[in-house]
């Protein structure tokens, strides 16, 4: 059987054998007209009046938003929010960059995200998460840290938050209130919202939302400074919009979520020796950071001592910023990685990420299609493959015996499950 799983901007075509079992949401055709749907969210809001009568003529207008590591469609949401609100002089807008602790953008990405009439005519800024003087405390965390945010955002009169929603493998689902934690604050704030016991919480996983601390971080450090307005979007498989959800963050979230969730879920009736998983492609594999995330799916429904086969084009490396990468040579197994981020003195950007990898290749073994080279996964203790067909026949020889497959195409976007064990 051939399956074609997402890889970059395109696809890679997997030789499977015929009862493997391909694992991806349910099929949704795009909105044709997805400029009246979303302008009908606008004006018919969830638990918000509509936006136009929110925001008054001379009001500083922020507008979050997700960076190019998210296939978010800002350049269909930005303008459509300006247009809306065009009686507000575009030079009272700023567009406020969501990178986290990710790097700036390029001009050239900028115009890829925005398009190049936003580029030139309104103010952008990017979160710089370990600049002080670049945000403002807005409060004091349950979770024991003070929480920062852009300050750009804080200072504006009217807030507004753009995203998109998908399974996410530590807060339940993307979008919402984590396009401001941590789309835009300070590096102290992510790093208690992503540390050890957060993220290493049973509760903290895919498609939960109620009890899950990180998501609950999230929503209160969203509360003390919340968004005015929430511009959400869900996308299929070719990154087109099948449903918009806007107004009050939590409410419109909440109501976004339940539609993923419903299209994203998928039974299987047992684990499998072998799954074979994207990480949605372009622009969510550009790294080896982010396939921690295809990862993290695949294991849900791997046998333990299993085997995870990634398919991520990792363009963009490790990637070169960030401690990614780094972290991975202060240990030599994925136990001791555990080992040392648990460690109460332990504290490093993309340890979260580090962890949630540690962990899962502590269950699984973890091979790479990727563009990285041989010796870049060998030091992040992956095992590189250039051929997943071989793979497959090298592991069947080697357990002497036919293996149980499964595919996922479309790697996270699909939350899948087995049934005995939820």
């Amino acid at each position: 059987m051939k399956t074609h799983v997402l890889y970059g901007k395109s696809e890679v075509e997997v030789n499977v054998p015929d009862d493997s079992t391909v694992i991806e949401p349910q099929t949704i055709d795009a909105i044709d007209d997805y400029t009246s749907t979303i302008q009908n969210v606008l004006r018919n809001p969830t638990g918000s009046k509509p936006l136009k009568e929110l925001v008054k003529s001379d009001d500083i207008v922020s507008i979050v938003i997700s960076d190019i590591t998210r296939p978010t469609p800002n350049h269909i949401l930005v303008p459509l929010l300006i247009e809306e609100l065009n009686h507000v002089p575009r030079e009272n807008f700023v567009i406020i960059n969501g990178t986290g602790t990710h790097r700036d953008q390029t001009r050239d990405e900028l115009i890829q995200m925005l398009g190049e009439d936003i580029v030139d005519s309104v103010k952008i800024v990017h979160n710089h998460c370990n600049e002080k003087e670049s945000l403002v405390k807005v409060g004091h965390s349950k979770y024991g840290c003070d929480a920062y945010l852009n300050k750009e955002y804080v200072e504006s009169d009217f807030k507004i938050v753009t995203g998109f929603i998908e399974p996410h493998f530590f807060a339940g689902f993307s979008g919402g209130p984590k396009g401001i934690m941590p789309g835009i604050a300070g590096i102290e704030t992510i790093q208690t919202f992503h540390n050890a016991k957060m993220i290493g919480d049973p509760r903290s996983t895919w498609g939960n939302l109620e009890d899950n601390p990180v998501q609950d971080m999230a929503r209160e450090v969203n509360t003390m400074c919340k968004p005015d307005f929430m511009l959400n979007v869900a996308l299929n498989k070719d990154k087109k919009i099948t449903a918009a959800f806007g107004g009050d963050v939590f409410e419109a979230h909440k109501e976004g979520c339940a539609y993923v969730k419903e299209h994203a879920m998928f039974k299987c009736e047992d684990r499998f020796d072998v799954v074979i998983a994207s990480n949605s492609g372009y622009p969510l594999d550009q790294n080896l950071y982010q396939t921690v995330k295809g990862m993290s799916a695949a294991s849900k429904v791997v046998k333990e001592n299993g085997n995870i086969i990634m398919v991520s084009e990792c363009a963009d490396g490790f990637p070169d910023h960030g401690k990614f990468a780094e972290i991975f040579k202060m240990a030599d197994t994925p136990q001791g990685i555990l080992d040392l981020i648990h460690d109460p003195n332990f504290s490093e950007v993309d340890q979260w990420q580090v962890q949630k990898q540690a962990s899962i290749q502590t269950f699984a073994n973890v091979y790479v299609y990727s563009e990285l080279t041989d010796q870049q996964l060998k030091d992040s203790m992956l095992n590189p493959t250039s051929n997943i067909e071989q793979t497959i026949a090298e592991l069947e020889k080697q357990y002497g015996c036919k293996l149980s497959i499964g595919v996922m195409p479309q790697g996270p976007l699909t939350i899948p499950y087995v049934e005995d064990e939820e």
